[in-house]
């Protein structure tokens, strides 16, 4: 890949023709790669196989998941006979955080410090060898950050000086029921704890299940005020807040 015409293809793609969008972006990336954590994830990597059989997966792990998704990883792993990229926090970075805060220093200082260690140093070195990833993101799983979300997107949050870095959204506009319609309609595995109340799920610490009728972000960090509920793996979605 020598150059990409973003607006190109975005005018190219319809926005709800997710299948169509993931084979387009494996057609113009050979270095591209899936992240993988959800639900919406798997449905991802369930289109890209058929489109395409050697496809680059990478998951986060950062060492607070629940036991299931553990499970569940190795579980979507064997079922697409796929090689998983494990992504770990830098050890010495983590032991000098936790001897300095403890375990659960996100609750009285919020989640950024913890996920920025945990999650977003591991992703951004990985990123940095990527032309491109595939994230499974909606519009609507956020209230406030992921509204104006795109099919395809110069990723400003991790791209270097010399080496642009593209990010495609192709569930962008599919909704939660769209993703469990795909889920039921192809056998596409899922995390167990779905069955337990849980929607939107991180780690453990940070996830609970949600109640009837409330949203599936109230799950998340659910001690912190809604437009704060982006780790920093897509910081790129949060719109600046004017303090004045």
């Amino acid at each position: 890949m020598t150059s990409f015409d973003l607006d190109a293809f975005t005018q190219a793609n319809t926005e709800d023709a997710a299948q169509k969008i993931i084979h387009n972006a494996l057609k113009e990336f050979d270095n591209i790669a899936i992240s993988f954590s959800g639900a919406e994830d798997v449905v991802l990597i369930d289109m890209a196989v058929k489109a395409k059989k050697d496809i680059q997966v990478f998951s986060l792990d950062t060492g607070r998941l629940h036991p299931e998704t553990y499970r569940f990883i190795e579980q979507v792993r064997k079922h697409y006979n796929l090689k998983i990229d494990i992504l770990s926090p830098d050890r010495e970075e983590l032991e000098a955080f936790t001897r300095e805060k403890g375990l659960f220093s996100f609750f009285d200082d919020g989640h950024k410090e913890c996920c920025g260690i945990r999650k977003v140093a591991p992703l951004r070195k990985k990123l940095h060898t990527l032309d491109a990833w595939i994230t499974g993101q909606r519009k609507d799983q956020s209230h406030g950050t992921r509204t104006q979300l795109a099919i395809a997107e110069l990723d400003d949050a991790f791209s270097l000086e010399d080496k642009p870095l593209y990010k495609f959204n192709p569930l962008a506009n599919w909704s939660s029921e769209d993703v469990w319609n795909y889920i039921k309609m192809f056998d596409v595995p899922y995390n167990e704890l779905h069955a337990k109340g849980y929607i939107s799920i991180g780690c453990e610490p940070c996830t609970r299940p949600v109640l009837p009728n409330q949203h599936e972000r109230e799950g998340r960090w659910w001690w912190e005020e809604s437009e704060h509920k982006e780790c920093g793996l897509h910081a790129s979605n949060l719109i600046p807040v004017n303090n004045q």
